[in-house]
């Protein structure tokens, strides 16, 4: 493949709200790399965004996804995917977190085999913590990364066995608004891809390993080419071998799930995995049927992984990864540690401990937690069930799941409780990101961007579907109104006017308002939360 950045004609610049210019990321060959992948990525990004705009069209008459029928060739022929990297072939358990230096170093010593460094949903994108995080990754991969906390003075380096390191960049979805490149913001993807390929890509190689990936949000198996594209260019750019990135999926929306063959296919020469991104699934479940009639979903406490579409989907996962010849990686556990509650502890942790042990006798070959507690819950059971390095020999060839298997509208109630609590939880979420805090402690479960998704989207569909409680009210305009009104209280009696002053609470509980009456629904709360951070 040629590309030939020479005839580059496109200047980029900063937007006129930046003020830290952060020269030893943003250097000039690195700047001149983003604006290569910009000019030959760009347009088709938008193209493959309006295209999930059609398709939404289609799903608004009332349609459900289908595998498609354009690629039934794929799904049924025999092939497998390129061979994963020696240091990927034991996934049991991953754990994941944003870009802050502290939580780099901790998650790396954590015990864990892996470590995703996130720039997408537990980051606030705020401008210091995307590039900060990029320093903190090039000092991660030469090893001189070490924290001061001074407030326990103590100082955090790496141990000498660190879990691998794999990084999400953010969706396809999303600017980078801070950097233009002609008249355009760039696309977050590429400038989080982009940065950290340019610097990490040849310490990395000559530490025997290379720059390891998830990608989040695919809908489409159009996006999945794409991102095969922009690897070979970077590549080729770089002066490495062909296959040298290497890269899981998340699978974390509906339409990705009828998918999987054709999104491995597109990336055999690159992937190494799929993982179940639940609640991203089940936001995504809600958003494209929206409009469906007769379609509601119960509240979201109600929809588990063993709701039969989400159990439906994580098999499929395991049969069609198993089949190419890649992991199939379980979802993520977000408790956390109850402290002065031994009781309610032990209660967390053995749902957390039945849930891998699940996963693990499903036939996955690895999971994901959020706090370094979890690892040796969840290694536990996967050693007890998984001797080897993964379960790649588990073909699952007794699960057959249909297109309507995956759809399958879960069973549950809509109470008040239920919508008491979406609000609560998502407005403290938003209020937290709004902070720039992307990874938020609450009610014992490390919350991330999903959380908040789902809370405001079944509002939104509560209230436009005027669903009916399961005390006998309709939800409608009138009792949210009522409701929200009280939790604003309830937050805002925990805090002195001066207090709150000092957060960005009323900014969190106008968005979060003004997102779930709106007649048009939104697709991303973060895309207009943005411009606030």
């Amino acid at each position: 493949m040629e590309y030939n950045t020479k005839t580059m004609s496109t200047k980029w610049q900063f937007s006129h709200d930046v003020k830290n210019y952060y020269p030893k990321v943003l250097t000039d060959e690195a700047m001149t790399f983003l604006t290569a992948l910009q000019e030959q990525f760009n347009e088709e990004r938008g193209n493959l965004l309006r295209r999930r705009n059609l398709q939404q069209d289609s799903f608004d008459t009332g349609k459900f996804p289908e595998f498609p029928i354009e690629t039934e060739n794929i799904r049924e022929s025999d092939w497998i995917a390129a061979p994963t990297p020696n240091d990927l072939l034991d996934r049991r358990v991953e754990i994941t977190g944003p870009v802050d230096r502290k939580m780099i170093i901790n998650a790396l010593n954590s015990g864990a085999k892996t470590f995703m460094a996130d720039f997408e949903d537990s980051n606030a994108p705020s401008w210091s913590n995307c590039i900060e995080g990029q320093q903190n990754l090039m000092d991660a991969n030469k090893r001189t990364i070490d924290f001061l906390d001074t407030e326990k003075n103590k100082t955090y380096v790496l141990n000498k066995e660190t879990a691998v390191l794999l990084v999400r960049p953010r969706g396809l979805h999303l600017n980078e608004r801070h950097i233009l490149i002609g008249n355009s913001e760039m696309s977050a993807s590429l400038f989080d891809f982009g940065l950290y390929v340019f610097h990490n890509t040849k310490t990395r190689m000559a530490n025997n390993t290379a720059p390891y990936f998830y990608l989040p949000k695919l809908e489409h198996y159009l996006e999945a080419r794409w991102w095969n594209k922009v690897f070979e260019f970077a590549q080729e750019y770089l002066n490495v071998p062909s296959r040298t990135f290497k890269t899981t999926v998340l699978v974390e929306t509906i339409t990705a799930s009828h998918q999987l063959d054709e999104i491995i296919y597109e990336l055999k020469n690159h992937i190494v995995g799929l993982n179940c991104g639940r609640w991203d699934y089940i936001f995504s479940y809600i958003k494209k049927f929206r409009n469906h009639p007769d379609f509601v979903v119960p509240n979201r406490d109600q929809v588990t992984m063993t709701s039969p579409f989400m159990d439906a989907y994580s098999k499929l996962v395991i049969q069609r990864c198993h089949k190419r010849g890649i992991h199939a990686i379980g979802g993520m556990a977000a408790q956390i540690p109850i402290k002065n509650d031994t009781s309610a502890n032990a209660t967390a942790m053995e749902k957390v401990r039945l849930d891998k042990e699940r996963e693990v006798k499903n036939g996955h070959d690895g999971t994901w937690v959020a706090h370094p507690a979890l690892v040796e819950i969840a290694m536990n059971e996967f050693n007890k069930h998984m001797p080897t390095p993964n379960q790649l020999h588990i073909t699952r060839d007794d699960v057959s799941i249909s297109s309507e298997d995956l759809v399958e509208l879960p069973k549950g109630t809509v109470t008040e409780a239920g919508v008491r609590k979406n609000i609560n939880v998502g407005v403290l979420y938003l209020e937290s990101w709004l902070q720039g805090n992307g990874a938020v402690a609450l009610y014992n479960l490390m919350e991330d961007a999903a959380t908040a998704e789902i809370s405001r989207t079944q509002i939104w569909h509560w209230l436009n579907k005027e669903v009916i409680l399961e005390d006998g009210r309709k939800f409608n305009r009138e009792l949210f109104t009522k409701i929200f009104d009280e939790e604003v209280e309830k937050i805002s009696t925990k805090m002195t006017p001066e207090k709150i002053k000092n957060t960005q609470f009323k900014r969190a509980f106008d968005l979060f308002k003004e997102l779930v009456l709106s007649n048009d629904f939104e697709e991303f709360l973060t895309i207009p939360a943005y411009k606030y951070i």
